[in-house]
């Protein structure tokens, strides 16, 4: 080893060793007579010191040509510090060097290599590997690392068998966009990456292994945002011989460990929700319950007042928001062009104040009496003080657009601190949703997942009305895993293909081989998987995945360090039988 200790590691008890320390120079303070060094590896700091008269002129000399990232090995002995820095965990000490080793120079950076940095985001990710160098972000990885750890901690306590699936598969028109990848022995055919290990983690139940885990790539072909990457991480389980509510229990366990283990939080009860639910009180599929503001329903109170706004709605629906009625007019204008905007597309926004004083003021006071107001006011149970914001239209849009008023409340009035962990069970989604421009049923999470049992009946008569055994964990507001039941019986698998529009020729293609499988014995199982990138953002309190990802690609997909995607040689198109036009 070329060094005795880490820069992280030395105390005041080890004062008068003679140690070795290696790692890069932060920063150089040269006041004449002495010189002073950060030197940082990824187990923190240490200052080294240098006193003119007391070290060899020769390495006052070298140090003195030493710049910011220059690697290091430094011989000297341990001493109190004079002026103790109590920021870092090695404050009380310092090395007095008598021996300095530049291991290898560097160029001056490009970006401030500190917590604080000048280096904007495109720029860190062009020279990702010193970006990595800042504490924050291997604080982020190192999280990562530790959420893994202790999944596979837990997870093998529970008796679950890691196993590595392909990641060269079929591929399949369900779902979002594979990345394919052409075969060159096999000239006009192509592989798919992994969407998920879906099949696999399903044929491994007809196999005998009944519980499964794997932290596992997968792949997705899609459009990007702060939260997505064409390549992420899933902590995938399957289990046999179980019903939903043990995959609950299990899963819930594994949350809670994580929750106990990595942020030292006993987490409270885990509600649970139905899709129903979620999309008429939140307007969202993820509700962000670490505040109320509830939806309430006017349709009753408001039409037929002539107001035609609302007489001409499918929907009035609102929130209250407390003790916001001092709102200027001002702020509530804003309001209203904030929800007008292109990505909310809401045609505007009635108000009503219950002030301080008792009385009830509107934006619609030419059409609402006094009486009228205090019905609507009752209805959510407002109390003087609060401020009650409305929206209409179409139904499902009108929710979707209240979701988002909600939501930019919530953070106004400060009520989504991220350190403040609500987790919440969405059940019973939908089993199908009808694709208008296609004419077809889709699966709303996949085609292997089981419909409720009471349901099955309605896939003849009325499959839209079908509830999927299906299940999504949501922590803050945002989804972070995900799963069902699944089919494992022959007969239900090709009726639920066959109302997909899969022709049973498509069908055996695409899906022969598990289909044949289940005529093996196929035991009942389920399983879900969670993002477990996402997961690590939420534990880190960061809004984008990225940062918990060594080498990220840009909102564009690209890999800016490497330049990928990129060009590949004519020789190697022509090998894989690919034309290119121009």
């Amino acid at each position: 080893m070329l060094r005795s200790h880490t820069c992280g590691e030395l105390r005041i008890s080890n004062v008068n060793q003679e140690v070795t320390l290696c790692g890069w120079v932060q920063r150089v303070r040269d006041k004449g007579g002495m010189i002073w060094i950060d030197l940082r590896d990824r187990y923190g700091i240490t200052q080294l010191i240098f006193e003119e008269g007391k070290v060899d002129q020769a390495v006052i000399e070298k140090v003195r040509t030493l710049g910011r990232e220059f690697v290091v090995k430094a011989i000297g002995s341990v001493v109190e510090r004079l002026s103790k820095n109590d920021k870092i965990p090695t404050g009380e000490i310092e090395l007095k060097v008598s021996s300095l080793e530049i291991l290898n120079p560097a160029k001056l950076p490009p970006f401030l290599i500190e917590d604080e940095t000048d280096g904007g985001d495109e720029l860190r990710m062009k020279y990702r590997y010193l970006d990595l160098r800042r504490n924050v972000v291997r604080q982020n990885l190192l999280l990562r690392h530790k959420v893994a750890q202790q999944t596979r901690i837990y997870m093998d306590s529970q008796d679950f068998v890691e196993v590595e699936t392909p990641v060269l598969i079929k591929s399949t028109p369900e779902g979002a966009r594979d990345f394919v990848v052409p075969s060159r022995m096999n000239p006009g055919e192509f592989y798919a990456l992994p969407q998920s290990p879906q099949t696999f983690k399903q044929l491994l139940m007809v196999s005998g292994f009944d519980r499964y885990y794997q932290i596992v790539k997968c792949f997705r072909d899609e459009d990007l945002r702060a939260d997505r990457q064409p390549e992420f991480t899933q902590i995938d389980c399957e289990m046999s011989f179980v019903e939903q509510e043990d995959v609950l229990n299990m899963f819930e366990g594994l949350v809670r460990h994580l929750f106990k283990t990595v942020k030292s939080i006993d987490l409270q009860e885990v509600p649970r929700m139905t899709y129903a639910d979620a999309m008429k009180w939140y307007g969202s599929d993820k509700p962000d319950i670490r505040f109320d503001m509830k939806f309430v329903e006017l349709n009753d109170l408001v039409k037929g007042k002539d107001f035609p706004v609302f007489d001409a709605a499918e929907l009035i629906v609102g929130v209250k928001a407390d003790g916001c009625a001092e709102y200027t007019r001002k702020q509530l204008d804003e309001l209203t062009e904030w929800v007008k905007r292109p990505q909310i597309g809401a045609k505007g926004l009635v108000y009503i104040r219950y002030n301080a004083d008792g009385t009830i003021k509107s934006s619609v006071d030419k059409f609402y009496s006094e009486e009228d107001l205090k019905k609507i006011t009752g209805r959510f149970d407002a109390k003087p003080g609060d401020l009650i914001l409305i929206l209409s239209g179409d139904g499902d849009k009108a929710r979707k657009q209240l979701n988002e008023l909600r939501l930019e409340m919530g953070t106004r009035l400060g009520l989504r601190n991220p350190d403040d962990y609500k987790v919440l069970w969405v059940l019973d989604f939908p089993l199908l949703e009808y694709g208008e421009e296609e004419n077809r049923w889709f699966a709303m999470h996949h085609p292997f997942t089981s419909p409720k049992p009471e349901d099955i009946a309605l896939l003849e008569t009325n499959p839209g009305a079908v509830r999927a055994n299906a299940y999504d964990m949501v922590i803050n507001g945002t989804e972070v895993g995900g799963g069902s039941v699944r089919i494992f019986q022959r007969p239900l698998q090709q009726k639920m293909f066959e109302i997909l529009g899969f022709t049973e020729e498509e069908a055996k293609k695409q899906f022969g081989f598990l289909m044949e499988a289940f005529e093996y014995g196929a035991p009942p199982h389920a399983g879900l998987a969670f993002g477990f990138d996402r997961l690590c953002s939420l534990f880190g309190g960061a809004d984008t995945i990225r940062d918990f990802i060594a080498f990220p690609k840009n909102n564009s997909g690209r890999d800016v360090m490497i330049d990928s995607p990129s060009t590949i040689a004519d020789n190697q198109l022509k090998e894989l039988n690919i034309r290119t036009t121009v």
